[in-house]
C-alpha cells in the first residue's frame, strides 16, 4: 500500500478502514511482536491491546497523541516504541506496564515525564532523545536498573545530581543539547562506559581519568580549550584527541562508532533486553 494511500485511510475513523490498514492483523502473532510503524495511525487499534501475551510492539512514525487505557492489559510487553509521533505528554496508562524492559519515546512533544514513570522499574534502556526537555526528569534517577539512557538533542543545561544513584547507568548520550560545563554528577559515576556530549557548549573539560569503566568520550563540536584527559585505552573522539573526525574525513577515511547503543537504529534493529 502507498504512503499516500495509508494516510487517506488513517484519517478515517471506520472499523472497517483501520482493519484494511492493518492488513486483517487479527490474531497474535507467533513471535510475540506487532510492528506497526509508519502506518500513519491516528489511534492504537483496540485488539492489539487483547494480545496479552505480546513481547514487542513497534508504533513508531505514526500520528499518535493519546493511546487507551486497555493497553494496561500487554503486561507481558518488554519493549514499547513510541518515537516519532506526535505526544505532548507520555500517556500514565505506559507507566502500568511494569515489565518493560526497553521504552523509545524519542521525537516527541514531551517536556516532562510523569512520576508515576518509577513504576517501570525493570527500565533498563529509555530513549527520549529530540523532544522539548529543559532538565531532564529527576523521576528518571528512580530507575535503577536503567544502563542506556539517551537524551541527545533536548534543551538540558544541566543534570541533576540524583543520577549518582543509577549505578546500573553505563551509557549516557547528551548531545545537542544546551550543557555549558561538564555536568559535574557525571565525575561521580565510575561505573560508566560511554559519555557523549557531542554538540554542546562546553569550554572546558575536566579530567575523566579516574573513571575507571570508562570506555569510549565523544566531546566533538564544544568550543572547549582542552581535551578530557582519559586513562590509557579510552577512546576519545573531538578536538586535539587522537580519535579526531576531521583530519580522516579529510583523507577519506570514515569512523565508525560501533557500539550497539549508538544511536539512531531503525524499529527491527533496536537493541532488545539482555
Amino acid at each position: 500500500m502507498g504512503n499516500s494511500l495509508k494516510a487517506i485511510v488513517a484519517f478515517v475513523p471506520a472499523d472497517e478502514c483501520q482493519k484494511y490498514l492493518l492488513e486483517d492483523l487479527e490474531e497474535m502473532p507467533v513471535d510475540k511482536m506487532v510492528d506497526l510503524s509508519g502506518r500513519q495511525l491516528r489511534r492504537l487499534p483496540l485488539h492489539i491491546c487483547s494480545f496479552r501475551e505480546l513481547v514487542k510492539l513497534y508504533l513508531s512514525d505514526n500520528n499518535l497523541n493519546h493511546l487507551p487505557p486497555e493497553l494496561e492489559q500487554l503486561q507481558n510487553l518488554q519493549i514499547l516504541a513510541l518515537d516519532f509521533n506526535n505526544f505532548k505528554a507520555l500517556p500514565l496508562v505506559v507507566c502500568t506496564l511494569k515489565h518493560l524492559c526497553i521504552l523509545y519515546l524519542g521525537n516527541n512533544k514531551l517536556c516532562s515525564l510523569p512520576l508515576q514513570l518509577r513504576l517501570l522499574q525493570n527500565l533498563k534502556t529509555l530513549w527520549i532523545e529530540s523532544n522539548c526537555l529543559q532538565y531532564l526528569p529527576e523521576v528518571v534517577c528512580e530507575l535503577r536498573l536503567l544502563k542506556t539512557l539517551h537524551a541527545g538533542s533536548n534543551a538540558l543545561r544541566s543534570l541533576p545530581a540524583q543520577l549518582r544513584c543509577l549505578q546500573e547507568l553505563r551509557t549516557i548520550w547528551l548531545s545537542g543539547n544546551l550543557l555549558s560545563e561538564f555536568p559535574p554528577v557525571l565525575l561521580d559515576m565510575p561505573f560508566l562506559e560511554v559519555i557523549d556530549v557531542d554538540r554542546n557548549s562546553i569550554r572546558f573539560f575536566p579530567s575523566l581519568a579516574h573513571l575507571p569503566g570508562l570506555k569510549l568520550v565523544i566531546y566533538d563540536h564544544n568550543p572547549c580549550r582542552n581535551a578530557p584527559k582519559v586513562a590509557k585505552g579510552v577512546r576519545r573522539v573531538g578536538r586535539w584527541s587522537e580519535e579526531s573526525p576531521e583530519p580522516r574525513k579529510r583523507s577519506g577515511a570514515v569512523i565508525e562508532i560501533t557500539l550497539e547503543e549508538k544511536p539512531s537504529l531503525p524499529p527491527a534493529a533496536k537493541p532488545e533486553p539482555e
